[in-house]
């Protein structure tokens, strides 16, 4: 078969859906069904000087469930890859080396409490209820100025704490 424009035109607009339906068996996936079908056609056509087909249709039926067959093993085998690299990171975050939340949470509990009694008490209502302000300095019947500073000496004592234990600022902030 001697395969030109005018041919290669009739041969796609005759055959295009067929081979559709015909991949749909393998895949549902519309976008890998255009790709392997247009690759087929690609293939055809820039082979079409060397190939002999006798059966127009039974080569592209061949072609495309060859390419979807490939195209369907690259990605389960991209599937399986990602699952090992899964697998691979679960087993890394039982390594020594991981963050380790219970320690860096008593740590943070030490933290609070070397805060002075009054502070400390404001830092908890702020921090661990959730309150305002405006709640805080109501229940403690203070101003929420003084709560504000309150919480500014809390934060700044918090923070001399973390710089003077180095390990647990790399393990918060890089891990």
């Amino acid at each position: 078969m001697q395969i030109n424009k005018t041919s290669f035109r009739s041969i796609y607009e005759s055959h295009y859906k067929a081979l559709y339906k015909f991949l749909g068996l393998y895949s549902r996936d519309t976008s890998q069904i255009e790709d392997v079908i247009q690759d087929v056609f690609i293939s055809l056509w820039e082979n079409r000087e060397k190939v002999e087909i006798k059966y127009i249709k039974t080569y592209l039926f061949h072609a495309g469930r060859n390419q979807m067959l490939n195209l369907l093993q690259k990605n389960h085998s991209r599937l399986n890859l990602l699952e090992t690299w899964y697998e691979e990171q679960l087993r890394h975050t039982d390594d020594d080396d991981c963050f380790d939340i219970e320690l860096f949470y008593d740590k943070a509990q030490e933290a609070i409490n070397t805060l002075p009694p009054k502070c400390k008490e404001i830092f908890l209502l702020s921090k661990e209820q959730k309150m305002s302000y405006k709640q805080i300095a109501s229940i403690k019947n203070i101003s929420v100025k003084s709560v504000e500073n309150q919480l500014g000496i809390a934060l700044k004592k918090l923070r001399t704490f973390l710089i003077s234990h180095p390990l647990l600022l790399f393990l918060f902030f890089f891990k």
